[in-house]
């Protein structure tokens, strides 16, 4: 994995099954590191000075010609501007069109025995309350290092991860924007190797070197 320089502002370990949550300033490069590989994190991006604009996967997708998130990707809001730019990845590939898991869609796939599980929609809620939002501003997200193949049949099929150990994806802010993060809890399918894993997140002034 290569190294950030000293204009890191921010360096925090997001432990499993947890949510986070900062705004990441224009110019900014935010860097979501899976330390042991096979971890997803979903995420949801937001105008930090107005939280109605917001990330749009529908605008993002139709702009690149793409299903999948990868480098070079530019994540547009529903306003169709850029929020923030995917500049590095080692992974090649994350969806954008599976959704949060939640403890709904737990009872409906895994049985009512899940129902209480905690889900990245619960994440979701707690973080997004600390910014006077609720579960109406939870809108369509990115799932980093999820790997979701599109079948044919237009099926989508969760399966194991792609990303390494250390894996990482930068994500360069073309405007203030408020990041929300879960570091996903679900133990049902493979998207975390059925035991989720700590995420290393960093915020720098520059893009890594």
């Amino acid at each position: 994995m290569s190294t950030v320089s000293s204009s890191v502002v921010l360096d925090q370990l997001v432990p499993a099954r947890a949510p986070w949550s900062a705004v990441v300033k224009k110019g900014q490069t935010l860097r979501i590191i899976d330390l042991e590989s096979q971890q997803a994190v979903d995420a949801l991006f937001y105008n930090a000075h107005t939280y109605s604009e917001r990330y749009s996967a529908q605008e993002t997708l139709i702009s690149q010609g793409s299903a999948y998130i990868g480098k070079g990707t530019k994540l547009y809001s529903n306003e169709g501007r850029v929020l923030m730019t995917l500049v590095e990845d080692t992974c090649g590939r994350h969806d954008t069109l599976a959704g949060a898991c939640s403890c709904e869609s737990n009872t409906v796939r895994f049985g009512h025995e899940t129902k209480y599980m905690h889900a990245c929609r619960e994440n979701f809620l707690i973080e997004v309350g600390k910014y006077g939002m609720s579960k109406r501003d939870i809108v369509s997200n990115v799932n980093f290092f999820m790997n979701v193949p599109v079948l044919e049949n237009g099926e989508l099929v969760i399966d194991d991860g792609l990303s390494d150990p250390g894996g990482y994806v930068d994500l360069l802010a073309e405007m203030d924007t408020l990041v929300v993060l879960s570091n996903c809890p679900q133990v049902n399918n493979p998207c975390n190797g059925f035991v989720p894993t700590p995420i290393r997140v960093i915020i720098s002034d520059a893009v890594p070197a």
